[in-house]
């Protein structure tokens, strides 16, 4: 396997947290060789596409404002190392900017107006809808499917243009270049009768699974989300601290029977049915929900977002349910600690999920430049190179295909393609993503054969692993407070942590408790006689 793995990211978490950027050239080519990023316009398109023409009389420039709010570690910072250069045989590619300072660079060379990005981060997808709550006032924020289901359903996006979806336009990188398998997706999922593609342009994507050390973990043992309240691994194995994830898991494991058997798997309406199934929040659901989560809490070594993957490299545990991205970055660093370790699906099903760009209306506000440059943005953040870019510095997989562009797909198989003299090797078939069509022998890897359960099967997934996957859909206001009630409970205790003892204690306290207030009030009621 060629894949390299990013050389200072102690650095890059640094500066992330400092909110700080490097500066440098703008294209993807070694350092210190000059680049234009000029794109021929007149000066009328430009007044067009931006909604700014040139005053004449103040002599100074216009310059537009953008406020973006991503998720923490989500973009290139630029600044790699000479050896970090990923050499595809089409050219070099090398983060030696920011991203966001490329953007604003290559924004003016385009379009001729000036822009500043003012960047933030998010932790989770609460935390982003809480910041919008409170005020907080942002362009062009990136959250999970999710979230974006519910800003949508509350009414607090902007629709992308109908010139950002003219393929005509060069400049139109994500319309040109977005995954047709992701494509479908956005435009077959509605809310309120509006297809998330007519709101959200993709960013990264990714499926759940497990990640599991195969010297300890079976693969028949991680095939299942049963793992997790398995007790041959008592407190070897790690679950998400979120109730979403962790909801998902404890159907698939509840109702593995259901979604595993023949009838199930053949029928008909196999995926609508899944999707059903795997977003049943009745009170019958989540009361059975609740209980096997606190089973599940006992047998877990801890509740975990990002420490599971430090755990799996250090041998804390054995097994640890993970994000198909992280599952990537984890078995990259073993790899290099001299550990191998193993991704794989649960048979019962698999939560794809997905992070977009979508534009907010109080921060837009009708002003039709800025929203050419939030367009704008998600376009150059879909750039072929700059994909690359970013799939490199965070792990996780882009929505962007390429189009006709190769790059995208020749660096898939820079990273997971076989040695020239592997011999125990296995054809991989990526078409469906990157062509529409898993039968086009234009986008196949020669892969190592091992990589069917490491990280080419977490980067892209199988098409038959996909089969199996369900979103998971939006809850209303009551549904919500229910299942974070649930979480509450189980989050903040349980009751198989009690023992026979403080039982007993508690009926005695509340025994004496009780004798107590019947004697005082038995004792106001003769006062008060006398």
């Amino acid at each position: 396997m060629k894949r390299k793995k990013r050389a200072v990211p102690a650095l890059a978490l640094i500066l992330c947290a400092a909110g700080s950027f490097f500066s440098g050239s703008a294209e993807s080519v070694p350092a210190g060789e000059p680049v234009s990023l000029s794109s021929a316009v007149t000066e009328d398109e430009t007044a067009v596409k931006t909604g700014y023409t040139d005053s004449g009389d103040t002599g100074q420039e216009t310059e537009i404002t953008l406020r973006v709010s991503n998720w923490e570690e989500y973009i290139d910072l630029g600044d790699w190392d000479e050896d970090e250069t990923i050499d595809l045989e089409s050219g070099d590619i090398i983060g030696v900017n920011s991203m966001i300072d490329d953007f604003e660079e290559w924004y003016y060379e385009t379009y001729g107006v000036r822009v500043k990005v003012e960047y933030s981060t998010f932790g989770t997808n609460e935390d982003l809808y809480n910041m919008l709550t409170l005020g907080d006032e942002f362009d062009l924020v990136c959250p999970s499917e999710y979230m974006v289901m519910k800003l949508m359903a509350e009414e607090m996006l902007v629709p992308l243009s109908e010139e950002f979806f003219d393929t005509s336009d060069s400049n139109n990188y994500y319309s040109i270049g977005v995954s047709p398998y992701i494509q479908s997706i956005f435009d077959e999922h509605e809310i309120n009768g509006e297809s998330w593609s007519k709101y959200m342009a993709g960013y990264m994507w990714g499926i759940t699974g497990i990640v599991y050390n195969p010297d300890v973990v079976s693969e028949e043992d991680a095939s299942t989300w049963k793992i997790l309240s398995d007790t041959d691994y008592w407190r070897r194995i790690t679950i998400k601290d979120n109730v979403r994830d962790s909801y998902f898991a404890a159907v698939g494991a509840l109702k593995s029977e259901l979604l595993t058997s023949e009838e199930f798997l053949s029928d008909p309406d196999y995926a609508l049915r899944l999707e059903e199934e795997m977003n049943d929040v009745s009170d019958e659901t989540l009361a059975a929900v609740e209980a096997y989560l606190q089973e599940v809490k006992d047998n877990a070594y801890s509740l975990e977002t990002d420490s599971g993957k430090s755990d799996m490299i250090t041998g804390k545990v054995v097994a640890n349910y993970q994000w198909s991205g992280d599952g990537v970055y984890t078995l990259d660093q073993a790899e290099e600690d001299g550990m191998e370790l193993c991704f794989t699906v649960p048979k019962e099903s698999t939560n794809i999920y997905f992070d977009g760009w979508v534009m907010l209306k109080n921060g837009i506000d009708g002003d039709e430049a800025k929203q050419h440059a939030a367009e704008a943005f998600i376009n150059f953040v879909s750039r072929p190179d700059n994909v690359i870019r970013n799939m490199y510095y965070v792990g996780y997989t882009s929505v962007i295909s390429g189009g006709n562009d190769g790059r995208i797909f020749e660096y898939a198989d820079w990273c997971y393609g076989a040695e020239d003299d592997e011999e125990d090797t296995v054809q991989y078939s990526l078409g469906y993503f990157f062509g529409g069509d898993s039968t086009d022998a234009e986008y196949v890897i020669t892969a190592s054969a091992d990589q069917v359960n490491r990280q080419l099967a977490a980067q892209y997934p199988a098409e038959e692993t996909l089969a199996r996957a369900s979103i998971m859909t939006y809850f209303d206001t009551e549904t919500n407070e229910k299942i974070n009630q649930m979480w509450i409970h189980i989050r903040c205790y349980s009751i198989y942590d009690v023992p026979e003892w403080a039982w007993m204690l508690g009926v005695i306290a509340a025994a004496a408790i009780v004798i107590s207030l019947t004697r005082r009030s038995v004792r106001m009621k003769q006062d008060k006689n006398i």
